[in-house]
Parts: C-alpha cells; structure tokens; sequence
C-alpha cells in the first residue's frame, strides 16, 4: 500500500463512526397533520418489515365459542374464575393459554400433573390472577383498548414472561469517583432510548401518580409567592417518559402532539388522549394487579430491588403504534371481556 493510498483510507473509520446513528436510505414519511406544522411520521421499511414479522397474531382456534353443555365450576375442581364457561370454552381457552405463554413447557407449566386442582405452583396462582387483568383491561380501559381488546398473547408472545417489563433499577454504586454520581440520569438507557434522561421515568408515572405536564400556566416571569414553577429536573422526567413512549410504539412526538402548541389538548391529535388513558392503565395493573403477586414470586422472578416485573407501553406494543398491529384477538374470547371471579 503506498504513502497516497494510506493517506486517502484513514478517514474512513472516522467516517464510519460518524454513520454509525444514521439509516441508510430509503426513509419513507407520512404526513399525520397540517402541511407547515411537521407533522409526519418518519419509517425505514427495513425496519417496518422486521416488526411485521415478530408482531404477527396467531391464527383463531379453529373450534368456535360453545356455551353449551356442563360449566367448568361444576366439573373441575378448584376453578375460581372461569367457572361460569361451559367445559368446552373452558378447555378451548387454557389450549390457547398455553399457547400464548408456555407452548415449550405445556400445560405442567402451571399445573401438577397429578393433581390439576392443586394450587402448589406460583405459576398457577399467578396466571389465575393474570386473566382477571386481562378481563379488567378489557371490561374497564376501552378508553385505550378500544374494540381491539388484548389476550394473554399481547404482553407474552409464546413466552412465560413478557419481552418487556421493568423493575426499580438498582442503586449505583459509586467506587470511582471519577464518574461522580449519575443524578439518575446520564446512562444512555435503553429505557429513555439510549438518551441521557433520568433512566426511570417509571416509577414516577407508571407506579406513582406523580405529575407528568410540568409546563406552567404563567410565564416565569412570576415568580412571587404561590407562582407556578417547575423544576428542570421534573420537566427531565416528563421527557423521559415521552422518549419511552416514543420508541414503544415506533413513533415520534408529532403522532400525539401539534409542533405549533405541544401543550395544547385542542391542537393535539385524538392520539394523545389515547395516551393519556394508557398511561393511567398502566399504572393501574401495576398497583392493583402486578405489585400485589410480589410475594407469590420466587427471588429468582424479582428485579434487583425485590420488586415484581411491572409494564410500561412497550409490553404490549413492542416498536408499533398498535399491538400486533390492530388485530382483534379478543373478540374469539368472549369469556376474557367480561370480569368474572373473586376481586
């Protein structure tokens, strides 16, 4: 290799480095909103093509919904939920659960083969409390749901826990003071998408009801006693949360909001009201469902704090704007819209 050709190949790693963010073209762009507002919706079909495949919805059972004939409660022992259904639904529904959740492990996943009535696997009890929640989401957060609905499969996709959950990170622990403390910020988290935002903007939002709008209704200007003022650290949280919710569903901060008046409810798309009550969904499976299992778990299936996997916006979303892209296999299972059971 002579002098010339060294000299022209050494920019190329820096080059290289300076591409490594960047997508390499086609980018296609939807326009969501207003011509002059930047509204639009920015996809690599690259990418689109990979989510279409991991976010297909499994076929519908082949047999339909029977009511007909003997109920589960009066046949089976020990069936405290779906005991209304008839044998038939009853057994076409855990078919389908183990599909949706255990298809490697089967039915023994959360029963005792010698005694399906026997309560002894955690897995059972949880899973027991998992179908009320989906009947609750169903029944009660149509605000959000809409007519799509979800089923086990939204969150587990063949898996016995969910790709994506979150627990309370771990403290940090500062053995070289160089990197001084993080002000829980400043990692580069997957869960504010790589940025520098505080990196649990869910605890705050999706465990706690703290308040996510921290833009002020004064100008600053006014600032004596009883002024409205919020820090920059909250309004840091607020972007954290809109990052996750951003990268969950593979969209961008127009899909919900006006660039000419992010704040304003009148100026955003019917979206964000979408978001709005998903948000307060979230939060609610996680008070009233998850957190209550923590004791059901083993030490194994909690997070570095002992608390229990919890969900955000991309337990069921995964990278698009609808889980499994709309399709509604909720209406096959009639018995998962309607609560049923002990509360």
């Amino acid at each position: 290799m002579n002098s010339f050709t060294r000299v022209a190949l050494a920019p190329l790693p820096i080059l290289a480095v300076l591409l490594a963010g960047c997508e390499r073209p086609p980018i296609q762009t939807e326009q969501t909103g207003y011509r002059g507002t930047g509204m639009e919706q920015i996809y690599n079909p690259r990418t689109l093509k990979k989510l279409a495949a991991a976010n297909q919805a499994p076929a519908a059972p082949a047999v339909a919904p029977n009511p007909d004939g003997p109920k589960a409660g009066a046949t089976y022992q020990n069936v405290k939920v779906l005991g209304d259904l008839s044998v038939a639904d009853f057994t076409r529904l855990m078919v389908s659960i183990t599909q949706w959740v255990a298809p490697q492990e089967g039915c023994n996943y959360c029963h005792n083969p010698e005694n399906l009535a026997d309560d002894s696997k955690y897995t059972k009890v949880v899973a027991r409390r998992m179908i009320q929640m989906t009947q609750h989401v169903n029944a009660d957060w149509k605000a959000h749901v809409g007519g799509t609905g979800v089923t086990c499969y939204t969150c587990h996709r063949g898996h016995p826990q969910p790709a994506q959950v979150w627990y309370a990170p771990a403290d940090r622990k500062y053995k070289n003071a160089v990197l001084g403390n993080d002000a829980k910020q400043n990692r580069a988290a997957a869960s504010v998408a790589l940025s520098s935002l505080p990196y649990d903007p869910f605890t705050p939002y999706l465990k706690e009801d703290q308040p996510i709008r921290v833009n002020g209704n004064e100008a600053l200007r006014q600032l004596g006693e009883g002024a409205h003022r919020t820090s920059t650290k909250q309004a840091e949280f607020t972007y954290a949360l809109m990052m996750h919710m951003s990268s969950s569903l593979g969209v961008n901060c127009t899909f919900c909001h006006n660039t000419r008046a992010f704040q304003s409810w009148e100026e955003s798309t019917p979206k964000r009201a979408t978001a709005w009550h998903g948000i307060r969904m979230a939060r609610d499976l996680n008070v009233s469902y998850l957190e209550p299992l923590t004791g059901t778990f083993p030490a194994s299936r909690l997070g570095p704090k002992g608390d229990v996997a919890k969900v955000n916006c991309s337990t069921c979303h995964q990278g698009i704007h609808k889980p499994l892209y709309g399709a509604q296999m909720a209406k096959d299972f009639p018995e998962l819209g309607a609560k049923t059971g002990t509360p």
